[in-house]
């Protein structure tokens, strides 16, 4: 297959690479990091085995050309970049991947190129990008995916077979949505908190964020599950989702905040995605994490306290370092 990656960061670039050091054809679209990966491709340093790939190297979409397949590992806040970076891609038998955090990705994409060119898919691994086409790659992997707007198909399997050759683990789901929510369980606190909790306990808890008050460090997992009240947090806004859920009709299990708060356990220090973009001073996910799952949880009349204060906070942390920018 013809494969574009267009979100060369952590998550498309390891996946970008599976897929080249498998035999696909695999073009990496890049800006700050094309000479680097031009001349010494992409390094993933791995407890599963260390590797080096030299993906094909484009600045711009038009020099790649339509492909069989186009995976998004753009972060949401980059979505308006859609219609300038998307098209030269897309071609009559296109399929779009789009593994973005979140709430509303499938939904613009659906409104460039229609619905049935859209899947939808969600990561379940630890990355970090520590250099320039460096990669580390700390645990899992496994990615979920399905059809935007209905059943599986035999395209959506076959993109899934492939996905599986390269080492891949992957599973085809036939309610993306309910992917995405059963995600949202675990997204929401860790990354919500995560950066939150730099303005401490008692300003996530009531979602005011005191003007004058410095804000400290991120938190990790580790720190999260280990104090009493943000593992309480943690685990009632997991519970606050899961209840959006049902309330939208989308049968999330009852143990998903249980068996996820068990598995972080076991990921040690971990910081989750919406910490590094913190801290490395780049735009925060707000929009398709946090805020578009409160709005749809208002909008089925499903009390969400704990998510909106946290939201509120958030807004807050986020206008503080556009003023110190």
């Amino acid at each position: 297959m013809k494969i574009g990656i267009v979100g060369c960061g952590a998550l498309g670039s390891y996946y970008g690479a599976k897929l080249c050091k498998d035999g696909q054809e695999v073009w990496f679209l890049l800006r700050s990091d094309y000479d680097i990966v031009k001349h010494r491709g992409v390094d993933i340093i791995s407890g599963e085995g260390n590797f080096n790939v030299r993906p094909k190297c484009a600045r711009t979409p038009e020099e790649i050309g339509a492909c069989d397949l186009v995976i998004i590992g753009l972060k949401t806040t980059a979505n308006e970049q859609y219609p300038k970076l998307l098209p030269p891609l897309v071609g009559k038998n296109t399929a779009i991947l789009t593994l973005q955090n979140g709430l509303g990705n499938e939904e613009q994409l659906a409104e460039l190129f229609g619905k049935h060119k859209v899947l939808g898919g969600l990561c379940f691994v630890c990355l970090n990008r520590i250099a320039p086409g460096k990669i580390q790659h700390i645990a899992h992997g496994r990615i979920v995916m399905g059809e935007f707007a209905g059943w599986p198909e035999p395209r959506t399997h076959d993109i899934a077979a492939v996905i599986q050759h390269s080492g891949i683990p992957c599973d085809v789901t036939d309610n993306l949505a309910l992917a995405h929510w059963e995600k949202l369980v675990w997204n929401i606190p860790f990354n919500g908190l995560g950066v939150a909790g730099a303005a401490g306990y008692d300003a996530v808890a009531s979602g005011k964020l005191k003007n004058g008050v410095l804000l400290g460090a991120c938190l990790t997992t580790d720190i999260l599950l280990t104090d009493p009240n943000w593992e309480q947090l943690v685990r009632e806004l997991m519970l606050e989702t899961i209840a959006a859920a049902h309330g939208l009709g989308i049968k999330v299990p009852e143990n998903a905040a249980e068996q996820q708060i068990s598995r972080t356990r076991e990921m040690g220090a971990y910081k989750a995605s919406t910490l590094i973009d913190c801290e490395r001073g780049q735009p925060l996910e707000l929009n398709s994490l946090f805020f578009e799952p409160l709005r749809q949880a208002e909008s089925a009349n499903v009390p969400t306290p704990r998510l909106k204060n946290l939201c509120a906070v958030l807004s807050q942390i986020e206008e503080r370092r556009k003023g110190v920018q």
